[in-house]
């Protein structure tokens, strides 16, 4: 294990010079009869955002703001991860690991790191500050380059333990994750329990229910149909981007790692699908553009997708068979137009819960989307866990 030295963001400008290159030499397919998106992104959907990503949109701005923030890199176990890093001022701070997921970024916490991490400036208690940490997944953003395979969700937890323990000192931790960073964080309360002062997930997911392992509908209470409601009207566009970077994410790789706006409507669109509203308004033509930009860099989509063929190439295996699956405090938030539910009865019995929260609104991304909810969320659970 390396020690972390720090990391200052600086794309080369030949990198932007090219990407504003092939934007402009953008080579459009026709989009006929699609007024209801059925066939996909709508042209003119893409267009509006292509034409800000390349005339309007400041990547040099972006990056500063990036760097203004403490950025490290280290190498663990042959893998380098890039972390962000945000003191907490408060007299007994509680440190906390935040996981992103796909199509994520580190950069999608920016909006809650700051509440947590300084309470007091954000209209919050100082006994309720954290040490955060943000780290980017390896193989994504600058987590790169990605030279080790067989990095699926229950490795990534054990580099998150070595993370925070040997990295950064912490025997005990807290946790929280959306999409990949839910079940990444799941796993660390199920196979690590006894490192976590808590996990919250802003995607409800148990350790080894997934698929055909998954929660029935009839599983699910009458005031949870709405859950199972949801679940059927996403499993198309899920299942359209999992089979493909699960089964071939190499040969898809090509393809992306050559075209800007093949790879940006790739990304964009999941956005516009899997959020509460207008992924425009939602997140901003800004952080849409950071989003894609962050995935441009280093070629680091293709080295993202290998995720999905690691983790769904192999059944499911736990590290234990005790019960509750989770032994480490949850806590759940539950947002309307997410794209996977748990029933609370099996939550009550396969974790040991400690917090559940719906929502009436919110989508997959929930720190983006509603980032004082999730702020307020993750101060109330873990100083319940005093």
């Amino acid at each position: 294990m390396s020690r972390p030295q720090p990391l200052t963001i600086d794309i080369p400008q030949s990198e932007l010079d090219d990407l504003k290159a092939r934007l402009s030499n953008t080579r459009w397919p026709s989009d006929v009869g699609n007024p209801d998106n059925r066939y996909g992104a709508p042209r003119e959907y893409i267009e509006e955002l292509l034409a800000y990503w390349r005339d309007d949109y400041d990547w040099r701005g972006v990056e500063s703001q990036i760097n203004a923030y403490d950025n490290q890199l280290v190498e663990i176990d042959g893998v380098p991860i890039h972390f962000l890093r945000v003191r907490g001022k408060g007299p007994n701070p509680t440190p906390i690991i935040l996981t992103h997921g796909w199509p994520w970024t580190f950069w999608d916490l920016h909006k809650v790191v700051d509440a947590l991490a300084d309470p007091a400036a954000h209209g919050g208690d100082p006994d309720n500050s954290f040490d955060v940490i943000v780290p980017s997944l390896p193989g994504y953003g600058f987590s790169v380059p990605l030279k080790t395979t067989g990095i699926d969700v229950p490795r990534v937890a054990e580099l998150w333990v070595k993370l925070m323990r040997d990295v950064q000192g912490y025997e005990r931790f807290g946790a929280q994750g959306g999409d990949w960073g839910a079940f990444i964080t799941a796993q660390l309360g199920h196979a690590h329990a006894e490192h976590m002062i808590g996990i919250y997930l802003t995607m409800p997911v148990v350790p080894g229910m997934f698929g055909r392992t998954a929660a029935s509908a009839d599983q699910f209470a009458d005031d949870e149909q709405w859950m199972v409601d949801r679940m059927k009207a996403t499993r198309r566009h899920t299942e359209a981007h999992i089979a493909v970077q699960r089964r071939d994410p190499q040969t898809f790789a090509y393809a992306m790692a050559d075209s800007p706006v093949g790879m940006a409507a790739w990304l964009w669109w999941r956005r516009q699908l899997w959020c509460d509203g207008n992924a425009i308004e939602v997140f901003g033509k800004d952080d849409l553009c950071t989003l894609a930009s962050l995935y441009w860099f280093n070629t680091s989509f293709a080295s993202s997708i290998r995720l999905y063929a690691e983790q769904f190439s192999k059944p499911p295996k736990l590290a234990h068979d005790r019960m509750p699956v989770i032994e480490a405090p949850t806590g759940y938030g539950i947002f309307r137009k997410e794209l996977l539910f748990t029933p609370r009865s099996i939550a009550e019995t396969r974790t040991n819960l400690k917090r559940w929260s719906v929502f009436d609104g919110g989508g997959h991304f929930a720190p983006p989307e509603r980032p004082q909810d999730v702020v307020n969320e993750l101060r109330a659970f873990f100083a319940g866990l005093d």
